[in-house]
């Protein structure tokens, strides 16, 4: 009889890889304990980012893959998550009730870039992640509209604001502070100190992911964002159209000159599917977004379709994750919120919060 131990049962986990990262998931360091009673095999994994939607199917993977052991006998297989704080730029350190800073960037305006961050922010949540947004398109807000929220947002002491909240999503946006139909006429640094000012006079609670939907273009904002925001990601959202594509490479170039890793990207509106029969058509072209990652090894996340209900939703204050929680739009967004944690999850952590501050005085 086969003799079974540790090494068996971690050479066995080596061929199994994470589908939201592609990664096996010893090196992933997704193994956190092996336990071995005679034939007997307990294995406990933990992953670093929400996966609500595949536990189970995960679990009962392994167990299937364990069970190919020669001689083994009952298998337990428990999965647990443990969302943690990444790196982020230097001399900066994360804030303290946000986990993670995910940018969410376009280059160019009118490819979804606000719908596709309200809805991945959803995905999250139905993923099990608590999650926060915050609205850094200064000069064009669009995510109380698609939110369905309106009026100022609460304040407990007159200075700090409690972020107002839709669907589970804790959300701050310049547009609870203004009127509709009121241009904000402002030069860069009065942008750019506001959204300072949202990030850090809003009580975040507990935030596992913040996203901010950046406003379009590489300017002020985005400059500030690189520079005095601790972003531990980005993620970079295109059409499959040749203009939008040259503008979102330098939304991507930014991110990387600045040493923000790029999670991966979006293709918006890569299909049109007709509402009465049904046909598709690559309206703005095709093989825009793959042919993006491959040219700077990053991931395609996922390819989202011109599709008439996405926008529908949004506009009604209801996005794709809330009107159709078990659609095919919403299982993409959540495929891709999985997706982008996941690498994500694969960056370097961040340990400043577990070292006290060492202070020397004379005694």
């Amino acid at each position: 009889m086969t003799q079974i131990d540790k090494t068996n049962v971690e050479n066995i986990l080596r061929t199994y890889i994470d589908l939201n990262h592609g990664v096996d998931l010893v090196t992933a360091k997704s193994v956190k304990k092996i336990v071995i009673d005679g034939a007997n095999v307990s294995v406990f994994l933990e992953l670093g980012y929400p996966a609500k939607s595949t536990i189970d199917s995960l679990k009962c993977s392994v167990e299937q893959l364990l069970s190919t052991l020669q001689g083994v006998g009952i298998v337990s297989v428990e999965v647990s998550v443990n969302i943690l704080s990444h790196a982020v730029q230097q001399a900066l350190k994360p804030n303290a009730n946000i986990k993670n800073i995910i940018a969410v960037a376009s280059g160019k305006g009118g490819v979804g870039k606000s719908t596709t961050a309200v809805n991945l922010a959803l995905a999250l949540i139905a993923e099990g992640a608590k999650v926060g947004i915050l609205d850094a398109d200064i000069y064009g807000p669009s995510i109380p509209t698609m939110l369905g929220l309106s009026g100022y947002p609460d304040s407990v002491d007159n200075k700090t604001m409690v972020p107002k909240m839709a669907y589970g999503l804790q959300s701050m946006s310049i547009g609870y502070l203004i009127n509709a139909d009121q241009p904000l006429i402002w030069r860069g640094p009065m942008a750019t100190n506001m959204l300072q000012q949202l990030l850090r006079d809003t009580n975040w609670v507990e935030i596992d992911y913040l996203i901010i939907d950046l406003p379009p273009g590489t300017g002020d904002i985005q400059l500030t964002l690189a520079q005095q925001i601790p972003v531990s990601g980005a993620i970079i959202v295109t059409t499959p159209q040749d203009i939008a594509l040259i503008d979102a490479q330098r939304g991507l170039s930014m991110f990387e000159k600045v040493n923000v890793p790029v999670l991966g990207v979006i293709e918006n509106m890569g299909m049109h599917i007709c509402s009465e029969c049904g046909h598709t058509e690559a309206i703005f072209g095709e093989g825009g977004g793959i042919a993006m990652s491959k040219k700077n090894k990053v991931e395609l996340l996922g390819s989202l379709p011109l599709d008439i209900a996405i926008r529908q939703n949004a506009d009604s204050g209801k996005p794709s994750l809330v009107a159709e929680p078990s659609g095919k739009i919403s299982e993409i967004y959540k495929e891709i919120a999985r997706k982008a944690t996941a690498n994500l999850a694969l960056k370097t952590k961040d340990f400043s919060t577990r070292f006290p501050n060492i202070v020397i005085q004379n005694t």
